[in-house]
């Protein structure tokens, strides 16, 4: 990676779906389910290149969670999970960003599924700003956090021997972006 300048980081970016992830990992049983949402979008304001000062937008469209078992997100867009209908859409707006030193950061902002709004922390990496192969200016990024999905309503689970359940309580997200300068 080149050395990201002022210039380069100032200004609008757009995250570029076909080069970004939006993942989440929850327990299933005795292993863990993987899945993405295929269809999101968001912005990212860069006003300097004090990163602190930039702001994030991200807009999920839950109908398009894939978890590569069609039966399994079907019932993820019930009323039992996400409740598609209802709330077509999860959504984070940055509160505020921290430097922690290096190219890691604190995005604290307002995570909404299914109509809760909680503040959660996301740890990020910031990887740059760089010109790929086709002349784009483009920022990579990537950061996670952790939930607890029955503090957003998602609250579905089926009781299983020993006092244990079927699907865990904590879902990890990992967010995987790259975006390009509008």
């Amino acid at each position: 990676m080149s050395q990201t300048t002022s210039e380069q980081i100032v200004g609008t970016w757009e995250i570029d779906p076909a080069h970004s992830e939006v993942a989440f990992v929850v327990r299933h049983l005795m292993s863990k389910v993987r899945g993405i949402f295929t269809s999101f979008s968001g912005t990212i304001q860069t006003p300097s290149d004090d990163l602190t000062q930039a702001t994030v937008e991200v807009t999920i469209d839950v109908s398009s969670v894939s978890t590569n078992n069609e039966q399994r997100d079907g019932h993820l867009k019930t009323a039992d999970v996400f409740n598609a209908e209802q709330f077509p859409t999860i959504t984070f707006r940055s509160t505020g960003i921290t430097a922690k030193g290096g190219d890691a950061y604190t995005i604290t902002g307002d995570l909404t599924i299914t109509g809760v709004t909680k503040s959660v922390d996301l740890e990020a990496e910031f990887f740059g700003v760089d010109v790929d192969a086709y002349g784009v200016t483009r920022l990579g990024a990537e950061a996670r956090t952790q939930i607890v999905r029955k503090e957003f309503g998602v609250n579905f689970n089926i009781p299983l021997d020993g006092g244990r359940a079927l699907i865990g309580d904590k879902v990890d997200i990992e967010l995987s972006v790259e975006a390009t300068k509008s």
